[in-house]
């Protein structure tokens, strides 16, 4: 893509740690194959939190400026050429996932495990991929999965974490069977936890309880399905009851990364439970000898692939509902007050920014 001179767009850009601003980009220009969107709504990540924060994430370091923002939906604005099934006005939820097609993994069938992919606001590589944290911004087709008529931006936003947590789920099922009448526990309650219980909730678990540090995002949590929630802090003994007789919990989906909330899960699930870990940390300490003596299946879970599409299909057909996790929403220029908020764990679950005239 080459750049024009004439259109520009303002963005939320990071310029190295605790360096967050408000620039003024050129557009690139509208190729074959692609779309212009006017972004409405995006949500701040954990990922997000960590580059502004401490300027990367592990080994990945901020090394340019960068764009963040992942999470985002918007309208179409224009349309390049070649591009069918999507039309001007269409509200649609961006994949920032652009696995390479070439790799030996994507040839295997799992492109979420590309050795080359291209996720937007990633400082993986260089250049960094650049995000979805602006007002307007041109991106392939492909990656845009529309949503009907009534839906808010803010829910289609959620595409990408509910998508997250779709995968988890299908891992699950993978290893242990539906999720209905599955008695499952949800170890820490921020936007990835609280989905994974609506996810569980629509599969058709039959309890779900929900652990947290927090009372409020333990709230938000019950809202979006949860049957028991506990704050281990203030409620030592409120897993007790599914500790009970070797463990009580069919599966666990770990949100949290927390060592004492990862031996939790292991003393609630029951012999031959399954524990998906989706929250991640650097080196963790883990109950082994609990873990092989009850003989749990351990299972890691990696972004998403096709789940993408689903997450859109089931927020569009309101079988998921995300509002309830969004807990703040801030205009673009003030970007740093809301990355500040979504750090607050006590009150906040998802943060949201809006691009609609600001």
């Amino acid at each position: 893509m080459t750049e024009t001179t004439d259109t520009r767009t303002r963005a939320v850009r990071l310029n190295g740690q605790d360096d967050l601003t408000i620039a003024t980009t050129y557009l690139p220009a509208l190729g074959p194959g692609e779309v212009r969107v006017a972004v409405l709504a995006g949500g701040i990540c954990g990922s997000d939190l960590h580059y502004w924060q401490e300027g990367g994430i592990g080994t990945i370091r901020v090394r340019e400026p960068i764009i963040l923002g992942h999470e985002a939906a918007g309208r179409i604005e224009a349309l390049g050429a070649d591009v069918t099934g999507l039309a001007v006005g269409q509200l649609v939820a961006m994949n920032p996932s652009h696995p390479c097609g070439d790799c030996a993994f994507c040839a295997q069938g799992l492109p979420h495990h590309c050795m080359a992919m291209r996720f937007k606001g990633s400082a993986m590589y260089l250049p960094h991929e650049q995000g979805m944290f602006r007002d307007r911004m041109v991106i392939g087709a492909a990656q845009c999965h529309p949503l009907p008529q009534g839906i808010t931006p803010g829910a289609a936003a959620c595409a990408e974490p509910l998508a997250v947590c779709l995968h988890a789920a299908n891992r699950a099922e993978a290893l242990a069977g539906p999720l209905a009448g599955k008695t499952v526990l949800v170890t820490g309650a921020g936007p990835i936890g609280a989905l994974c219980v609506a996810v569980a909730r629509q599969r058709g678990a039959a309890r779900i309880i929900v652990t947290d540090i927090q009372d409020a995002t333990l709230a938000v949590a019950r809202r979006m399905g949860a049957d028991h929630s506990v704050n281990p802090v203030t409620d030592p003994d409120g897993l007790a009851a599914w500790q009970q007789d070797k463990g009580r919990v069919d599966l666990v989906f770990e949100c949290s990364a927390a060592a004492s909330a990862i031996r939790d899960s292991v003393a609630c699930l029951r012999p031959l439970g399954t524990l998906v870990q989706v929250g991640v940390a650097g080196p963790t300490p883990m109950p082994l000898n609990l873990m092989v003596g009850k003989e749990i299946v351990f299972a890691g879970s990696h972004r998403f692939d096709t789940e993408f599409a689903e997450a859109v299909r089931l927020i569009g057909a309101g079988d998921i509902d995300p509002r309830p996790m969004i807990t703040a929403t801030y205009p673009m220029a003030e970007a740093e007050t809301a990355f500040r908020t979504a750090s607050d764990r006590a009150q906040s679950v998802k943060v949201q920014l809006s691009f609609a005239d600001s």
